[in-house]
């Protein structure tokens, strides 16, 4: 009997939790129930219930068993069935759905709701069979025409294209093409080596595999591995890409099968995904060194690499892939970074091909979990740098320099380690006075990624600044001279921002950066070369001096950002560097007064700021930044697909972005240059810090823009998730603050968006905020439910059992603040008329209703008078009982007065409508004039 008792205080605590929209707190609620429940009624209930839930949280086969569950015990459930013919409508299953759907309709004829769900599902249908029976000709027709080696007529070929990837898209279509015996149709444009051919077939392909596991591992068997890498690595640039984009997609589908549990008939055609996984990634490796395959194919097959082994998130707690990718394909990986270019045996490579396997490498290394795997990571790359520089000629040891510089600009830890291997360092400084172009350039490479490793900075500031001095002076090559520059210039920036922290004599600094902003305009130079003078201005920046001097170089910044934007995409973290350096935009906290005290009483050295970096400065930069067009040099860069663009370099651009958006009159311009655009996939992925920074930089926008016009059509959508991000309790308070400000703007403009900010789980958040000790975040807060109030699921979470938000609204009404008073006032005038059950619970609320409602109408402020007399109006139009205790207050006196105030037309209106209310109730006789 207990265990039943404690069963129905669980069911309605999930009721309750699932009336305040915490649909994943009340399905563990009903799941908790179930387990001590017994009665087959009170089960079948438990499960209808778990149905709606899993409908909300959008899991439709789940809801679909429930709702299955519910029905065996009861068949005239039409709850249960309702929710069924849902989740069956959502897993495409349309003739199952109408089924449930006509059982509702029969079990009770004049459920207007089951009516029409049913009209609009039979309409559905007849579309879906309409297009199917189109469908089969065209798919047909279409293979004919993109097969018959006689068709010469280019346009009828284009068009056959277009179809096929169109109709590919949808799942009717997809569905269609593969029973038609598509795949091996497909297979066939592959094989005719066409790119035009070849890329739709690609493109089709990518159609039928997106999303759905059983048809990828069928294209997978008729196309084979061997084939699809083939594929990758041509030299025809579109073709690659295509191809890299559909293997991205069958990774992603294969992974989801690992994941999800399927149902039905997906499983009778599903082998182990696992090893198809493998697989593939196992000829993506061979293709890294496969002799015939072609630069951009390598670079294709490494950034798919670094797209789908290493896990998304350290709390995936299974490795295992990276593992296998290590031991089987490590040197694979380390033979692409290690090349160099012109010499015998080397790779054929782009120019941004070794930085693509630097950041492989550092991925995987991230991934691993304990100090043995790193061990062997370890191990391999030194026992891969032994291999070509024990007992190699001059080509062995070049290649073993350049791994070593891969791997500094990668997993650093792995590129200390092979620094300290006996004789790497002896050659390095011995190979940067090689009187060959090619081998200098390996040597002051690596040296200059040694320069800024902590470990090594001691040893090359005592070796190795004499020498690149020496190379700057005396080289004739400038591909040389601009390298030993940027050494020079990562060793003379130790100090960072720190004024009195000075490497170099005075006014070398300066020097240095003159140098590298000429080079940077000089056009003659190759862009590669041109790329390392933004690396030396990426550390000399840290001096203020130069900052103000670059900002000043129009033609400097031009060129860079010309830079930014072109196929070298290694420059993307040496320019984002600079921008940030220009801006302040790093993280810089205010000493302690006290601790300053202390320190220079112990004589400790005390970090100082540049006067030319205090904000007035600051401010005067980023407008000379804005002139030059860094917003769509950003807006290029965050475009990029490269590796490139790591999370550290995103971090960077989300912090400039942040600091070109801090004065709201220059939002306008950032936004019109596609500022807005580019902040939106920042604030989705990348570090923490830096999905943040993005997100404040949105918020700011929200705030003092017209959200549609800043973020005009879907795109309004997606600023939605980044905003609730702020409201998290780890936030800043201005972070808070702007968060809840932007939603509220967003909050006022639709319902759709109002549903988008629900379904985000914001509203407990936004509640939570408006307990806050700050009263700007309070009236924020307030002001923000005030706009969500409009909202119908909103209004009822203000009569939930047990919950205090009605109290708060109505307290908030009396409190001194009057900005918080308006917002609380507002919300409860919008609540009382959208939901007049809300005019009922009022009085149960505080005992100070009504003096709070008398001091409302009281007030000095008009609209808070309109506010409160609204409030009125709806109680009085609610219910006889509560105008009954309205008037016997001193309210009908405080009605009467105000319903003659003809300075305030709005409130007397409200007050006439209320005491003609109560005249119709026969609480009050007419007035003069009433009647």
């Amino acid at each position: 009997m207990e265990a039943a008792v404690t069963a129905e205080q669980l069911r309605a605590r999930g009721n309750a939790l699932f009336q305040a929209g915490d649909h994943a707190a009340a399905l563990a609620t009903y799941t908790e129930a179930l387990g001590l429940c017994d009665s087959g009624p009170e089960r079948a209930v438990l499960h209808r219930n778990r149905a709606a839930c899993h409908l909300r949280l959008e899991d439709y086969a789940k809801a679909e068993a429930d709702a299955s569950k519910a029905i065996e015990a009861d068949g005239r459930d039409v709850k249960a069935l309702f929710r069924r013919s849902q989740a069956l409508q959502k897993l495409g299953r349309l003739d199952q759905a109408v089924s449930d759907l006509q059982r509702c309709v029969s079990l009770e004829p004049k459920n207007k709701a089951f009516q029409e769900a049913l009209h609009a599902l039979g309409s559905s249908m007849h579309e879906k069979m309409r297009t199917m029976s189109c469908t089969d000709s065209k798919v047909e027709q279409m293979f004919q025409i993109l097969l018959d080696p006689e068709e010469k007529d280019e346009d009828k070929k284009q068009k056959a294209v277009q179809n096929l990837i169109v109709l590919a898209r949808e799942e009717p279509g997809a569905e269609k093409i593969f029973q038609s015996d598509g795949v091996r149709l497909l297979t066939q444009l592959l094989d005719t080596a066409k790119a035009d051919l070849m890329l739709a077939a690609l493109r089709t392909l990518v159609g039928l595999c997106s999303g759905h596991r059983s048809r990828t591992t069928a294209v997978l068997a008729e196309l084979g591995a061997p084939r699809l890498s083939a594929v990758l690595g041509v030299e025809h640039e579109q073709v690659s890409l295509a191809a890299c984009n559909l293997l991205h997609v069958m990774f992603d589908s294969l992974k989801e099968g690992l994941q999800k549990e399927f149902r039905g008939k997906e499983d009778a055609v599903v082998l182990d995904s696992s090893k198809d996984l493998k697989l593939l990634i196992k000829h993506l490796l061979e293709l890294l060194v496969l002799e015939g395959a072609s630069a951009h194919g390598r670079d294709n097959a490494i950034n798919l690499l670094i797209k789908v082994v290493p896990r998304k998130s350290p709390k995936e707690t299974n490795n295992s892939l990276s593992l296998w990718v290590i031991d089987q394909g490590l040197k694979k990986i380390l033979e692409v970074g290690s090349s160099v270019g012109g010499t015998p045996g080397s790779l054929a490579v782009t120019e941004n091909s070794r930085m693509s396997a630097s950041v492989l490498l550092s991925k995987l290394y991230d991934d691993l979990k304990c100090d043995a795997e790193r061990e062997n990571f370890h191990r391999l790359c030194e026992d891969y740098v032994r291999s070509w520089f024990e007992g190699q000629e001059l080509a062995g040891k070049l290649r073993a320099i350049q791994t070593a510089s891969c791997l500094l600009q990668g997993p650093v830890e792995a590129g200390n380690r092979v620094l300290e291997l006996e004789g790497i360092m002896d050659s390095v400084l011995s190979l940067c006075a090689s009187v060959r172009e090619a081998h200098q350039l390996v040597a002051v490479e690596a040296l200059i990624h040694a320069a800024d490793k902590a470990k090594r900075a001691s040893f090359i500031t005592a070796n190795g600044v004499s020498l690149l001095k020496e190379i700057y002076k005396h080289s004739e090559r400038d591909s040389i001279r601009i390298r030993a520059l940027v050494g020079l210039c990562k060793l003379g920036s130790a100090g960072g921002t720190d004024f009195s922290m000075k490497q170099f004599a005075e006014g070398s600094t300066m020097k240095l950066a003159k140098q590298c902003r000429k080079w940077l305009c000089n056009e003659t130079i190759d862009a590669g070369t041109r790329r390392w003078a933004v690396e030396g201005l990426a550390y000399l920046t840290f001096d203020a001096d130069v900052k103000e001097e670059f900002v000043e170089d129009k033609a400097a910044m031009e060129a860079m950002f010309h830079l930014a934007k072109s196929e070298d995409r290694s420059v993307l973290y040496a320019v984002a560097s600079t921008l940030v350096n220009c801006t302040n935009s790093y993280d810089h906290e205010e000493p302690d007064p006290q601790m300053l005290e202390l320190a220079k009483y112990a004589k400790q050295h005390i970090p100082e700021q540049h006067p030319k970096d205090k904000p007035d400065f600051v401010r005067r930069r980023v407008r000379k930044l804005l002139t030059a067009g860094v917003v769509s040099a950003l807006a290029c860069m965050v475009k990029s697909e490269n590796p490139a663009l790591t999370s550290s370099c995103r971090e960077l651009i989300s912090r400039v972005f942040l600091a070109l958006v801090e004065e709201s009159e220059d939002r306008g311009g950032v936004v019109a240059q596609g500022g807005g655009k580019a902040l939106i996939p920042l604030s989705l992925e990348g570090t923490e810090v830096g999905q943040t920074k993005a997100a404040q930089a949105l918020a700011k926008i929200t705030i003092t823009s017209n959200p549609e016009m800043a973020f005009p059509g879907e795109r309004i959508y997606e600023v939605v998730r980044p905003l609730v991000s702020l409201l998290h309790l780890q936030r800043t308070g201005l972070e808070n603050f702007e968060g809840l400000m932007a939603l509220t703007n967003l909050a006022g403009i639709s319902e759709r968006l109002r549903q988008k900010i629900l379904k985000e789980k914001a509203v407990p958040m936004i509640e939570g905020y408006m307990f806050e000790e700050h009263e700007l975040i309070r009236l924020a807060a307030t002001e923000c439910m005030c706009n969500m109030a409009m909202s119908k699921e909103v209004q009822e979470l203000f009569l939930a059992e047990g919950s205090d938000r009605l109290k708060l609204m109505v307290l908030y009404s009396g409190e001194e603040d009057e900005k918080l008073r308006r917002a609380a006032s507002g919300t409860l005038a919008m609540l009382t008329a959208l939901h007049p059950p809300i005019c009922k619970r009022i009085p149960q609320v505080t005992v100070h209703w009504l003096e709070i409602l008398q001091a409302l109408l009281l007030s000095p402020s008009t609209e808070l008078q309109h506010r409160g007399a609204v409030v009125v109006m709806n109680m009085v139009a609610a219910e006889r009982e509560l105008a009954e205790q309205l008037m016997a207050s001193e309210m009908l006196e405080i009605l009467s007065v105000l319903a003659k105030d003809k300075d305030k037309p709005q409130v007397a209106r409200a007050a006439q409508e209320s005491l003609a209310q109560a005249v119709a109730y026969g609480l009050i006789k007419p007035g003069p004039g009433q009647g």
